[in-house]
């Protein structure tokens, strides 16, 4: 038996259904790391036969960990851990630092790099005259090779004169540049996709996502980047500590 069943406890007498039971225990072992990102779970029977319980036990319990965004399902090939980001709203950090940290592989699909012109909100939120240009960055964001986000970033050519010098995080460029991002607004909320936006992140269309808007500021309050993020809600959670 695989040693991490050997924690599972369910109580046939109890008055959850042991489908609830099972499905709340395997949460919490994926929630706590017990099973990686893409890793393979047991098949129905397998996890049946293993825990002593139905398969219609165990194919329920599995229904509860799909409906969470928990694990995915792939016919033919199996049931496996889906990659979720959980994303701290107090703390500044760049998407291949934060994948990083969860021990994600962290990659991009270049859809876009170039020097343009700003279009009227660009102008505005950045305070940029007529004649300015800006780095557009257009790309998908990939934590083991499954896309989580469609991202499009717009930054003054003051701020980044190369846009091809970005590669994976163009945080860590402008932190070698001197321009790193003291703070920066973010304002979070929720869309859906058009047909465009959903065959770039790999969606169906009409899907809600999370579209999240941040304008960065250099130390001395300058505004320096407009990035706007559409995520994928199966793949992303946010969180934000309260204290009283």
């Amino acid at each position: 038996m695989d040693p991490r069943f050997s924690h599972l406890r369910l109580d046939p007498q109890g008055a959850t259904p042991l489908y609830q039971q099972l499905a709340r225990q395997l949460e919490n072992a994926i929630e706590t790391g017990a099973w990686e990102s893409g890793e393979a779970l047991p098949s129905e029977r397998s996890l049946a036969d293993t825990l002593n319980v139905s398969r219609i036990t165990a194919r329920k319990a599995l229904d509860c960990l799909a409906e969470l965004g928990l694990i995915r399902r792939s016919r033919g090939s199996g049931t496996f851990i889906t990659p979720r980001l959980n994303q701290s709203l107090t703390r500044l950090v760049s998407f291949t630092e934060l994948l990083t940290q969860r021990g994600f592989t962290p990659s991009s699909q270049w859809l876009e790099r170039r020097l343009a012109t700003p279009n009227a909100e660009e102008s505005m939120r950045l305070g940029l005259g007529a004649d300015a240009q800006v780095a557009r960055l257009k790309r998908l964001r990939l934590a083991d090779e499954v896309v989580m986000a469609v991202e499009d970033s717009c930054l003054p050519v003051s701020v980044l004169p190369d846009p091809q010098a970005v590669e994976t995080s163009l945080y860590a460029v402008l932190e070698a540049s001197g321009k790193s991002m003291a703070r920066a607004l973010q304002h979070v909320t929720a869309i859906n996709a058009d047909a465009e936006l959903a065959a770039l992140a790999e969606v169906a269309e009409g899907q809600a996502l999370l579209k999240i808007t941040r304008l960065g500021y250099l130390a001395d309050g300058t505004p320096a980047e407009l990035t706007v993020t559409y995520c994928r809600t199966d793949y992303y959670d946010f969180m934000v500590e309260l204290t009283r």
